[in-house]
């Protein structure tokens, strides 16, 4: 699992993982029930997992404990009975979130270097799904922003998952509005028709010259100030590698590595791979990842970007929706990745 993300979202039937612990959304009789807790028996073994659940019996809502995993490549089963949803004022919010610092916890008891999650309570037990994984999100960062395990939270199918839909709209209409592949067709829509002229066009095809409006001679000033001042930025540092331009930018931050990688969604051995090698070649995602968890302008991420070879394109749908976050100031990754997961695009770290 080395240099796997610490968190990740994954759509996989949780029975098939292979990780050192698998979460059991139990009741708290840890009797055999259906959906998730109903596959994960029978994949292990019903009778034997039965035998050793009725030993650790009855449990309470939010408390985890721990059987071996029998028959699943997982080494062992953490059993959680989250709440029963009623209308979020009764405590649901407290006793989900200790659900998975609960099994957290227990896993590192039992020396687990990576556990997988169902979404707690989002079934049967009626959690809003949004609101369930905004708990399982925070639980998890809180968690593993002190602790270093592997986390994946699972979902069998997209429809059983569901970001903020305020957020998810957010990013769409930014989509609709920059992703060069969305407009290109009503743009050659318009550009067949005869009479669709730009009226600068056509005073210019009869060869005559059109003055700048003051906007744009405004703008263009602008422009070629910008390019100037960023020029000046740059210049004698061309030759600086991502390495280099990354620890530049912790130290200029203020910030220390840790703080940076775990903000980032970085493994701390990957860290130290880049740390200790000046020539290091990234992955996008990962550079993209330090971009955020440095809460760097676009201007600041295009430059780094580049240190390792890459830019932003607005023909791409993933680079489209990491602009919105960072142009807007919205720098928290967990939930970069959970609208990146929705869009099926690949999520951030390293």
């Amino acid at each position: 699992m080395a240099n796997a993300l610490p968190f990740t979202i994954i759509r996989n039937d949780i029975t098939k993982l292979t990780v050192d612990a698998i979460v059991n959304a139990a009741n708290t009789q840890l009797q055999m029930g259906g959906g998730v807790c109903g596959a994960i028996f029978a994949a292990a073994g019903a009778k034997r997992l039965q035998d050793a659940c009725d030993a650790l019996a009855p449990i309470k809502t939010g408390e985890a404990v721990a059987t071996p995993g029998f028959g699943l490549p997982a080494k062992h089963i953490i059993h959680t009975a989250g709440p029963v949803y009623r209308d979020g004022t009764h405590g649901e919010e407290a006793l989900l979130r200790s659900c998975y610092i609960n099994s957290l916890e227990l896993a590192m008891k039992h020396d687990c270097e990576s556990i997988a999650f169902p979404l707690i309570s989002s079934g049967i037990y009626g959690y809003p799904k949004a609101e369930a994984l905004r708990v399982a999100t925070d639980a998890i960062r809180d968690f593993i922003g002190e602790h270093d395990i592997i986390v994946s939270l699972v979902v069998f199918d997209k429809a059983a998952f569901e970001a903020g839909e305020e957020l998810l709209g957010a990013v769409s209409s930014y989509i609709d509005e920059h992703y060069v592949e969305k407009r290109r067709d009503f743009r050659r829509r318009l550009l067949d028709y005869d009479e669709y002229v730009p009226p600068r066009d056509k005073k210019l095809s009869r060869g005559m010259p059109q003055p700048l409006t003051v906007r744009e001679t405004a703008m263009e000033a602008t422009t070629a100030y910008r390019v100037e001042a960023a020029l000046d930025d740059i210049v004698g540092n061309l030759d600086e590698s991502f390495t280099s331009a990354l620890l530049r930018l912790i130290d200029a931050k203020g910030k220390i590595d840790a703080e940076v990688y775990r903000r980032a969604n970085i493994d701390r051995r990957l860290f130290s791979k880049i740390r200790g090698n000046n020539n290091y070649a990234p992955s996008k995602p990962t550079v993209l990842a330090f971009a955020v968890a440095l809460e760097l302008t676009l201007a600041q991420t295009e430059d780094l970007l580049g240190r390792a070879g890459f830019a932003l394109s607005h023909s791409r749908k993933f680079d489209v929706i990491i602009e919105y976050f960072i142009a807007n100031r919205k720098y928290d990754i967990f939930r970069i990745n959970e609208v990146l997961f929705s869009y099926d695009q690949p999520l951030l770290g390293g």
